[in-house]
């Protein structure tokens, strides 16, 4: 079965760095989409990266540009989010999730409903 196990998450101080992995299993990653969203309480689920398969096209969210990095290894079957000068605002549970390339395109990437496959979440927490 499809399954997508996120880790890395953590107490961090602002201005501090994580990486989040995302480790799939049940399929591999060179037909997929893989994104990443992430929810605090009492917010919507928020699109905050994703890479693309077909030529490895990557979008963020205009709240983590330039502070995030996604990448992807299809030999390990894993993609990462790479989090930069980390804020208390990125605070909130990073879920990582999948859809068929085709299937995502253009502002598609945004939408929660695009995504079939979630894992179970990571808590990333930035506080001093």
């Amino acid at each position: 079965q499809v399954q997508l196990v996120e880790s890395g998450g953590g107490l961090v101080q602002p201005g501090g760095s994580l990486r989040l992995s995302c480790a799939a299993s049940g399929f591999t990653l060179d037909y997929y989409t893989i994104g990443w969203f992430r929810q605090a309480p009492g917010k919507e689920r928020e699109g905050v990266s994703c890479i693309s398969r077909s030529d490895g096209s990557t979008y963020y969210a205009d709240s983590v540009k330039g502070r995030f990095t996604i990448s992807r290894d299809n030999a390990k079957n894993t993609v990462y989010l790479q989090m930069n000068s980390l804020k208390p605002e990125d605070t909130a549970l990073y879920y990582c999730t999948a859809v068929r390339a085709y299937l995502a395109y253009g502002s598609r990437w945004k939408l929660p409903g695009t995504y079939p496959y979630w894992g179970q979440g990571t808590q990333v927490t930035v506080s001093s």
